[in-house]
């Protein structure tokens, strides 16, 4: 029997809960869940990346739902998504993909894998890598008045 494959990418910058639902909603999608993480010469919709792209990639392939973890190729987005051929690529709520496009990239290139958009977690003001890094300075910032 052949696995139904599914393919999750990002950049899980700093990993909190949003992406691990990203990654189990994922996993239910198919059999093996395959994760390409974002190099980062190729993050440019929003600031770079603060834990290198090795490290992101180990973190990634630890989380329970992963099966493989993969970086992404540095010139072509599509290189990995051939190579793995998947039934199904999934894309999160805040991804700036749009699925007609994309299906239509990919039908291009002789492949048609399902599309499926991920709903947002929502539990908790903490489930963006932007948010985590603006409370890490709040909660510093006020560390640092009380010792002055």
């Amino acid at each position: 029997m052949i696995p139904r494959r599914v393919v999750a990418t990002g950049t899980f910058d700093i990993l909190h809960p949003g992406h691990l639902y990203y990654l189990e909603e994922s996993k239910k999608m198919g059999d093996e869940l395959w994760v390409i993480v974002a190099r980062d010469a190729n993050v440019k919709h929003k600031p770079c990346p603060i834990i290198p792209e090795d490290y992101r990639l180990q973190m990634v392939a630890a989380l329970k739902p992963v099966d493989h973890a993969i970086l992404g190729d540095k010139t072509d987005m599509f290189r990995p998504i051939k190579d793995i051929r998947p039934d199904v690529i999934t894309i999160g709520f805040n991804q700036h993909f749009d699925e007609e496009t994309l299906h239509l990239q990919l039908s291009e290139r002789g492949l048609a894998p399902e599309i499926i958009r991920i709903g947002k977690y929502e539990d908790g003001d903490l489930c963006s890598s932007r948010f985590v890094v603006q409370r890490i300075i709040e909660v510093r910032g006020k560390k640092e008045d009380t010792r002055e």
